[in-house]
């Protein structure tokens, strides 16, 4: 049975058991839930603190689980990203009060106060940077105010909240993060090859849709080209000898400008369906 590390708090627990219930597999009931099998899957399911499931997997505990890129990275687990998912996007930034830095290299002999001291420790040593990184829990933006650092380094979206503290980010990004599945560095590719794809699926179905539409014969190839589909679009004829049928997947995020430009081609009866589920 293949046992899964699953978030059980915080911005990743709701979208990772969306993205498993739409891959097939059995949600938990009660948020209380601790362990979850799925007989019909042959799955087991953990649910554990987001900042932990990289050690459970990296240790052999579990196989795969779903956390952080940037957990992933910090805990410095033996584990290994299989899979970006998709959701759960931030970029990780050093913010200082103006004129303190401008880039990583200024940051030599300073205090820089992170949730992610391992993250940080990484991106600095790989510029030749000592600095004295300062581990804290939450709210580390309040960190120089309080005289505990000279830089911060964090999760950055709007920059609302560094504002208010007299805060501006600099330097290059750290690293953009988002959700991964993630296995054991010795792990075998085939146990987890069935979850992998039922992901996949579900990122490919959340992506796509699908467009079917009739559009003069000798028009087709104009049309296949607005709709290459991922092979190609299937074609097929109509009672009607001057006019064919025209299926293919198009990416979700162009559905409206795809339909304008087959409308203006001279296509007609130009239909979108969303896809549950799929396997490429």
């Amino acid at each position: 049975m293949l046992r899964i590390a699953v978030p059980n708090k915080g911005s990743l627990a709701e979208p990772s058991a969306e993205m498993l219930r739409e891959a097939g597999y059995r949600g938990r009931r009660d948020s209380k839930e601790l362990v979850l099998a799925d007989a019909d899957n042959d799955v087991e399911f953990f649910f554990l603190r987001p900042r932990d499931i990289a050690v459970y997997v990296g240790s052999g505990t579990l196989d795969a689980g779903i956390t952080g890129r940037d957990l992933l990275l910090d805990s410095e687990a033996p584990a290994d990203e299989i899979l970006p998912l998709g959701f759960a996007r931030s970029t990780f930034r050093f913010a200082a009060r103006p004129g303190t830095a401008s880039r990583a290299e200024d940051l030599a002999g300073k205090r820089v106060a992170t949730s992610y001291a391992g993250l940080v420790r990484a991106h600095l040593a790989d510029k030749g940077v000592e600095a004295d990184v300062v581990r804290l829990d939450g709210a580390v933006e309040t960190a120089i105010t309080l005289g505990v650092a000279d830089v911060i380094a964090d999760v950055v979206e709007t920059g609302t909240t560094l504002r208010n503290q007299g805060l501006e980010v600099f330097g290059d990004p750290i690293m953009r993060s988002e959700a991964v599945m993630v296995t054991r560095r010795d792990a075998d590719e085939a146990s987890v090859a069935v979850l992998v794809r039922r992901l996949q699926g579900v990122l490919t179905a959340r992506g796509y849709v699908m467009l079917d539409y009739d559009v003069p014969t000798h028009l087709v190839d104009q049309a296949c080209a607005l709709t290459p589909g991922l092979e190609s679009p299937t074609v097929s004829s109509l009672q009607n000898e001057e006019w064919k049928a025209v299926r293919a997947m198009v990416p979700r995020g162009s559905t409206n400008r795809v339909m304008d430009a087959l409308y203006d081609l001279g296509a007609r009866a130009i239909l979108v369906t969303d896809i549950a589920a799929c396997r490429l």
